[in-house]
């Protein structure tokens, strides 16, 4: 895998995939920033609850749950001194379907939090990571 970064002004720069993806990512004003994009520690955290919410909902449809939806709610503590790591990351899963069987919700979180999610695995070397979830009834 690879990527690209390439800085634009200021604190400003542009992610670059090797599939063809791009985002801005910025400052906050008063580190130098204008605002134009995620700050880069939002863009690890949004990349997180991605590769676990890809790893759950692939789950349940492999199980063959009715899943019709799938919210990663993510908060997270960073230290207060330089580095700024993160420290704690909560997410919490908001499963929406008609009829989930909350073994299965479980499962897939659980098989997720400690088999399949690169993303988490790895930022669990560093963060107390905890998980959640809530089943919520589609509506017809």
């Amino acid at each position: 895998m690879k990527a690209r970064v390439k800085w634009i002004e200021n604190v400003c720069f542009m992610g670059e995939s090797e599939t063809g993806h791009a985002v801005v990512l910025d400052g906050a004003p008063d580190a130098g920033g204008r605002n134009l994009g995620m700050r880069p520690m939002e863009m690890l955290l949004i990349g997180m609850g991605a590769c676990t919410s890809f790893d759950v909902v692939t789950i349940l449809k492999k199980s063959r749950q009715p899943v019709t939806d799938c919210v990663a709610d993510i908060t997270a503590e960073r230290a207060d001194e330089v580095p700024k790591v993160f420290t704690k990351i909560h997410v919490h899963f908001v499963v929406t379907g008609k009829g989930l069987n909350p073994a299965q919700v479980e499962r897939a979180v659980k098989l997720s939090a400690e088999k399949y999610c690169s993303a988490s695995i790895m930022l669990g070397k560093a963060a107390e990571i905890t998980h959640g979830f809530e089943i919520r009834e589609a509506e017809l």
